[in-house]
């Protein structure tokens, strides 16, 4: 499948596998309800612990023609629809977002099935899956199975990497903030469905923390000067799914929509 609105619609997680299989270790209010409020759990070492299963803030309408009743994440449409003055493009990167922006996407490496990124991970419909053991994070979604590996054993960033979609990623803690950074990404990824660029020249900061149970925040900072005149930051927010899995979606699985995805 390829990502027409129909597939974001399709995306959202009603259809995962173990539904109503109870989540262990949810804390619990008198009535026997989850308090989502109550504190963060933590590991062994005294760290809040990621694990578990989010998904995004769901507040936005999915494009028209697809799912009315279903909502996806505004940064998935737009990462810079919250910054008051917008994305702070270099010339050639807004006048390339504005016109991928008006052929509603179709030329996004996403559709042709190829990988999201990391940015995308965040945002795209699908659920996502962290977890945390000692010296590493990963992060699982259900989007052609995709993974990433977040280090916190110290180890430094890699020298002159192989560029990849997600590039590499470490973690240390600032209290209890996980702070990340990333970098070695490849050239001409898509931040979000309008075509927002990032480059080979990209670092990405990401400033983990969990603010309850049932929330976790990640501050995300993009430092990449062939696209943007200054770094920028937003906010993402996740919100933890309870009794239920992640089931794989793969974009080339009876795809029928490549002669759909016309644009303009």
């Amino acid at each position: 499948m390829k990502l027409g609105s129909w597939w974001v619609c399709l995306a959202v997680p009603l259809s995962a596998q173990w539904l109503n299989y109870p989540t262990a270790g949810v804390p619990k209010k008198p009535d026997g309800s989850p308090n989502l409020e109550a504190p963060a759990p933590r590991t062994t070492d005294g760290h809040p612990d990621f694990s578990g299963i989010w998904d995004v803030e769901h507040n936005r309408p999915c494009p028209v023609g697809g799912c009315p009743d279903q909502m996806i994440s505004q940064e998935f449409m737009n990462i810079g629809w919250s910054l008051k003055d917008g994305l702070p493009f270099q010339p050639w990167a807004a006048a390339a977002t504005k016109q991928r922006t008006e052929q509603n996407g179709k030329d996004d490496p996403e559709s042709h099935c190829r990988p999201r990124g990391i940015v995308k991970m965040h945002t795209s419909p699908f659920l996502r899956k962290v977890v945390q053991i000692p010296g590493l994070i990963l992060q699982l979604s259900e989007a052609d199975t995709g993974y990433r590996q977040i280090f916190t054993d110290g180890r430094p960033l890699p020298v002159e990497p192989q560029p990849t979609p997600n590039g590499y990623s470490v973690g240390k803690w600032d209290g209890d903030t996980l702070v990340v950074q990333s970098a070695g990404f490849e050239d001409g990824l898509w931040l979000d469905r309008n075509g927002s660029p990032m480059t080979d020249a990209a670092r990405i900061t990401e400033r983990w923390r969990r603010v309850n149970y049932g929330q976790l925040n990640v501050e995300l900072t993009v430092d990449d000067p062939k696209a943007y005149t200054k770094p920028w930051t937003v906010t993402l927010k996740q919100f933890i799914v309870l009794n239920t899995e992640m089931i794989d979606a793969f974009c080339m699985d009876n795809e029928r929509s490549d002669v759909h995805l016309v644009g303009k």
